[in-house]
């Protein structure tokens, strides 16, 4: 099992294989690495050195007691980057995943990045404020806190419903997908979960996607009940230099697992371009 002790003494786990041009994927609230598996084998398999680490207190790294913040989360990354001394990147962020990737790109990744893919992101903020009137309101990421807290197992078994449009009309439950959903999550430590909350949803991301100048694919699904496309991917792919945004009429939050073959046609697609 491969892991890298940070200079905190956190120790993280990550996957690392392949050879070629890497791609780093960060994964999203409350997963691990394990939830790209649809796309870390593809591109391995298209020749490409594929990366992706559980985030601090997240899957197997060091369930940490604090340090559960986007800037802790990108440095966390960039000394990974620079322990495996990776150049010419591309990084692909998920959910939460995505703010990671921008916030790194912008803190840490200057002369080491080529391209940035942000999948279902929560960029550039996701809660209502004054100056995000069309935010999601507090009191629904106040319930999301209180459920992870106070009934966490039976929370994430109902959470992965909507995470992969199962309530939808015509949806095909997989019950694999949402063991497996339930299975990554409840790896994770409990503080960490609950503090990551905040980190995704009142983290403001505007200035980060304004200073990003390398190519940004965005791609949300338009039936997201998770992070609606409409204040995030929409808005993401306007405030970055160089963006290209993918909506796709019916898709999920989940769609990297549930519209795999859609989902890699465009990033392999995107990262020959």
């Amino acid at each position: 099992m491969s892991t890298l002790t940070l200079k905190d003494g956190t120790e993280i786990y990550y996957k690392d294989w392949g050879k070629g041009q890497p791609v780093f994927f960060h994964h999203g609230w409350p997963l691990s690495s394990d939830d790209w598996d649809a796309q870390m084998i593809f591109f391995l398999q298209q020749g490409y050195r594929v990366i992706a680490h559980d985030r601090r207190g997240h899957g197997r790294s060091a369930q940490t007691s604090g340090g559960h913040d986007m800037n802790t989360y990108a440095s966390d990354v960039d000394e990974i980057v620079t322990a495996l001394d990776l150049q010419n990147v591309i990084h692909v962020g998920h959910s939460t995943g995505g703010g990671e990737v921008i916030r790194y790109v912008a803190q840490h990744g200057k002369g080491r990045v080529a391209k940035a893919v942000l999948i279902s992101a929560v960029t550039p903020i996701m809660v209502q404020t004054e100056n995000n009137p069309n935010g999601v309101p507090m009191s629904i990421f106040d319930e999301i806190r209180e459920n992870t807290a106070t009934k966490r197992t039976q929370y994430f078994v109902d959470f992965s419903i909507a995470f992969y449009g199962y309530n939808r009309e015509g949806a095909v439950e997989s019950e694999g997908i949402r063991r497996n959903w339930w299975r990554q999550g409840m790896m994770g430590a409990i503080n960490a979960h609950y503090e990551c909350i905040k980190a995704f949803s009142e983290t403001d991301f505007t200035e980060d996607l304004k200073s990003v100048e390398i190519p940004v694919l965005v791609l949300h699904g338009e039936d997201d009940q998770i992070v609606p496309y409409e204040i995030t991917g929409v808005v993401a792919a306007k405030l970055v230099k160089s963006g290209k945004l993918i909506t796709y009429p019916g898709f999920p939050h989940g769609m990297p697992t549930t519209e795999a073959a859609t989902i890699n046609k465009d990033l392999l697609e995107f990262f020959k371009s």
